[in-house]
């Protein structure tokens, strides 16, 4: 099992603190040190002001964020956790991972989302209702890109002048595309066009996710069984892995109990778990830091060694 740990770029409130390049740097830096696998970012480009209000999170670019973490490592993954590729043209998506891909050597996780804030989409001049389509689109033509071979893109006309994205990306054929959502349609998504999927634990804030609930680990074996299900009508053979985050941890947070955290991480494992998310707040960076030698010395130094 590998550990993602989410960086605290929303906390624009304490932006001396957590949101710049040196405190990128250093954080990215100490999760590497710690023995996390990867570290991720979410992606807010315009979230409507109502929404911040009632709890909603500010965000760095994801590209530029997660450059600055790569640049500052070596080994640690970087991870969209999760991008929405329809807030973007998929050609210029595509150029922008492969580019990370390559500047980070070979280091990134695309977790790509289909968005679920009607609001940030109307903001962007992007339609919400058919949003899912435009996830599907999306990773069709950023797949052929990635190819090196020429592309037209999205509503261009059959005459249209063929295009050719360089450079590729360094992983071959491209960076592991992981689905999130927990929806029937996202998990149908990962195992038809994905390297992975990416549900979340979400027990008391499923409708504003609009995604379906999974509030417990049995409700996650639930979804894998279908993911099974939709795996074998597809005939697909490949694995997956997936990634979520511990119910747990989202329920206690940094007040998690260790043991009762473990206990789970080894439950999970046992479904089919290959990666899980954390993610801490903390009034100082120091703070954080220590939050997050804590957690490693805890949960992921006995969970990888039991692995």
């Amino acid at each position: 099992m590998k550990f993602s740990l989410g960086l605290p770029v929303d906390r624009v409130d304490a932006q001396a603190e957590f949101v710049t390049g040196e405190a990128l740097a250093e954080m990215a830096q100490a999760a590497e040190a710690a023995g996390f696998h990867g570290v991720y970012v979410t992606d807010h480009p315009a979230p409507a002001a109502e929404w911040i209000a009632t709890g909603g999170h500010h965000a760095l670019e994801p590209m530029v964020a997660l450059s600055f973490a790569a640049a500052a490592t070596t080994t640690v993954r970087v991870h969209t956790n999760l991008y929405v590729a329809a807030y973007r043209s998929p050609l210029l998506a595509a150029k922008s991972l492969a580019s990370l891909d390559v500047l980070s050597g070979g280091r990134l996780v695309v977790g790509l989302g289909a968005g679920y804030l009607e609001g940030e989409f109307a903001a962007l001049g992007v339609d919400f209702a058919t949003r899912n389509e435009a996830l599907d689109e999306a990773i069709a033509l950023m797949k052929a890109a990635w190819t090196g071979e020429p592309v037209r893109g999205p509503g261009a006309a059959p005459d249209a002048e063929e295009v050719v994205v360089l450079p590729r990306p360094l992983q071959e054929p491209h960076p592991p595309l992981w689905i999130g959502g927990n929806s029937k349609a996202a998990i149908r998504r990962a195992v038809q066009s994905a390297d992975g999927w990416s549900p979340f634990a979400n027990p008391s804030y499923a409708s504003r996710t609009a995604t379906a609930e999974i509030g417990s680990v049995d409700d996650l074996a639930r979804r894998l069984e279908l993911l099974r299900d939709l795996a074998e009508e597809a005939e697909r053979t490949d694995p997956l892995d997936v990634c979520f985050t511990p119910v747990h941890l989202v329920t206690h947070g940094r007040r998690y109990e260790a043991e009762a955290l473990l206990d789970e991480l080894g439950h999970l494992a046992t479904l089919g778990v290959t990666w899980v998310t954390a993610q801490f707040r903390a009034r100082t960076r120091a703070e954080w830091l220590d939050q997050v030698a804590r957690f490693a010395a805890d949960v992921v130094g006995p969970a990888t060694a039991a692995a």
